[in-house]
């Protein structure tokens, strides 16, 4: 289908002047993710090829310095450069091509001044930081040292944020760049706290310090700066989103390898479309829920029915990440009725539990809870499903006391019995508890389409 709109006005492109990270945490790989999510197009001008994990860098092999000018004249020429970024220069060659085609084809730069790896690898050789501070600084748009190399830079040793700021203004006077943005991953607090100093003006940026991956982070943060000054944003603004972006990239990072895991700037784009396709599946299955009212009337429960559903578990931080019913599903007439819309955390019993199912198998996010029925047991079983029954008079005192710790609990004890995921798990309640059967499938229509299964099924035989 062609586009009612001349696409190519619309698009920016922003390129990547870095190494290559094998293990895909950092480098063009990361900066790569960060342009697409943050929709531009993404252009690559390898410096070097790095052996590397996400705890150590066992080789680096670097670019002819003539064949990186080339790989930027190739992308300028075509499709033009709204925005550039620089990562692992590595030698002083590299850097002098690399300015020297700035200055040809006159694009806004953003130069992440990458000196030490994560794991400890010197990626900028000792004899290349002078060619880095006197050709390529002057040239950027944005400089984005982290406080280490800040330092570095700036010889100010840095420990709080008044220290950052005068690292900031030194290098923004010192080399000539419009603008630097000093890191304050590296220094203590309960915040994190970056500072800008753009245009004779500090301005101090702060969010939550979070605990989570961080390999990767001053390049997708670079990448991000660069990306926003694409598309046409100034400074301030584009320093304040990539932060944003960044922030959210490690609170949801790539929990993969046995060193300083990957960030994951995917997640800007990929919670919300998981968030978009959660709300869409669970609104489908209520409609197949409604088409067949009727068939499930008699088992709705005194506190009602609720269907929820929720992201990947890589996504699931609580239960605000697990889709439900507001005010739940009750029975009107002869059939059914959806009280309230689908919204996120509309759910906590049905939310908990999928969560601590979703502990155990990260393929099952839907669940839906009916009433207790023997005759709905019986036919659950005569058509092959797995069915758990969870004795609630046995479950411990000290568990019952705490909060939140019996759905725990249940779950445990039918994955037990199960020895592996149960299709529904049931319980004939007790003391303060309605008996109560729950419905477990890998989206929300499954749980549906298993409910209505069994209840056809039981309508045939009366």
């Amino acid at each position: 289908m062609v586009s009612l709109l001349s696409g190519d006005k619309f698009w920016r492109v922003a390129i990547t002047i870095a190494g290559s990270d094998s293990g895909g945490g950092a480098g063009i790989e990361a900066d790569l993710k960060t342009f697409a999510a943050l929709g531009v197009h993404g252009a690559v001008a390898l410096t070097s090829v790095t052996a590397q994990n996400t705890y150590e860098v066992t080789a680096i092999h670097d670019i002819p310095p003539e064949v990186v000018y080339k790989q930027i004249k190739a992308v300028a020429e075509d499709m033009g450069i709204d925005a550039g970024k620089t990562g692992m220069l590595s030698n002083s060659d590299i850097i002098h091509v690399v300015a020297d085609a700035v200055r040809e084809f006159s694009f806004p730069l953003v130069v992440d001044p990458v000196m030490i790896a994560k794991s400890g690898a010197r990626l900028l050789r000792e004899d290349a930081v002078n060619a880095l501070t006197k050709e390529l600084l002057p040239l950027a748009r944005v400089v984005t040292p982290n406080t280490p190399e800040a330092e570095n830079l700036t010889g100010v040793r840095i420990r709080n944020v008044e220290d950052s700021k005068l690292a900031a203004k030194r290098i923004v006077e010192d080399f000539g760049c419009e603008a630097a943005v000093v890191k304050g991953g590296h220094l203590s607090g309960e915040e994190s706290v970056d500072v800008l100093y753009w245009g004779d003006r500090h301005y101090v940026l702060s969010g939550s310090r979070i605990v989570g991956c961080t390999h990767g982070t001053g390049c997708i943060f670079s990448a991000a700066i660069a990306a926003e000054i694409a598309k046409g944003l100034d400074i301030y603004e584009s320093v304040r989103r990539a932060k944003e972006f960044v922030t959210k990239a490690i609170e949801l990072g790539v929990r993969v390898g046995r060193g300083h895991c990957p960030v994951n700037p995917v997640a800007w784009l990929d919670v919300p479309a998981h968030k978009y396709h959660v709300l869409s599946s669970v609104e489908e299955a209520l409609r197949e829920l409604l088409r067949n009212s009727s068939k499930v009337a008699e088992i709705v429960p005194e506190v009602g029915m609720n269907l929820v559903m929720s992201v990947p578990p890589q996504y699931v931080r609580g239960i605000e990440d697990v889709a439900g019913v507001s005010g739940r599903i009750v029975k009107f007439e002869n059939g059914v009725k959806v009280v309230g819309p689908v919204r996120f955390g509309a759910s906590s019993h049905l939310a908990r539990l999928i969560i601590e199912t979703l502990r155990r198998d990260p393929e099952v996010r839907a669940a839906l809870n009916i009433k207790f029925d023997e005759g709905f047991i019986k036919r659950a079983v005569e058509l092959g499903y797995s069915v758990v029954f969870v004795d609630r008079l046995k479950e411990p005192e000290e568990v019952r006391r705490v909060e939140g710790s019996s759905l725990k609990w249940v779950v445990d004890e039918a994955f037990k019995m199960a020895g592996r995921t149960p299709d529904i798990i049931y319980d004939k309640g007790c003391l303060g508890k309605e008996a109560m059967i729950r419905i477990l499938g890998r989206d929300a229509l499954e749980v549906v389409r298993k409910l209505i299964n069994i209840a056809e099924s039981r309508s045939a035989t009366l």
